[in-house]
């Protein structure tokens, strides 16, 4: 499996493939078109983030020391950021997340390509992200 910093480099060198932001938005589409379907179990309000304008569900578990994330929503574009964040961050160490300024995010270009109601919503998915990792570094630690 490839590193954290390479699945970032892997997401910015696709996203630099195109000028165009439509082009762009139909990367993200095909991005929650690849998104596992989440556990029914997962889609109740303990996982569901606040701040976003749309329904989104976002769940971790900790397993040999790495974090894997499952998600889902109810609107394709973020559905498919929050694929985006899944396939970037799971597999990674709780301490490579915490560490992780998420500088990507602009080097990609959303937030100003984002509506304010969207970028709440993917500040609030970068959020509880760095609170999972927060909560599973500290389980590890005890």
């Amino acid at each position: 499996m490839s590193t954290l910093q390479e699945r970032i480099q892997e997401i910015i060198d696709q996203f630099a493939l195109f000028d165009d932001w439509m082009e762009k938005y139909s990367l993200i589409i095909d991005f929650s078109k690849k998104l596992p379907p989440l556990d029914e179990r997962y889609k109740n309000p303990t996982y569901l983030i606040h701040g976003c304008q749309s329904q989104v569900w976002l769940a971790a578990e900790l397993k040999d020391g790495k974090v894997y994330f499952f998600a889902d929503s109810d609107a394709v574009i973020t559905k498919g950021m929050v694929a985006i964040l899944v396939y970037i961050f799971s597999g990674a160490t709780p301490e490579e997340i915490l560490n992780n300024d998420f500088s990507f995010i602009d080097q990609l270009g959303w937030r100003e390509h984002l509506s304010p109601t969207r970028a709440n919503g993917l500040n609030a998915m970068l959020k509880q992200i760095k609170m999972y990792a927060l909560a599973f570094s500290t389980m590890k630690n005890k």
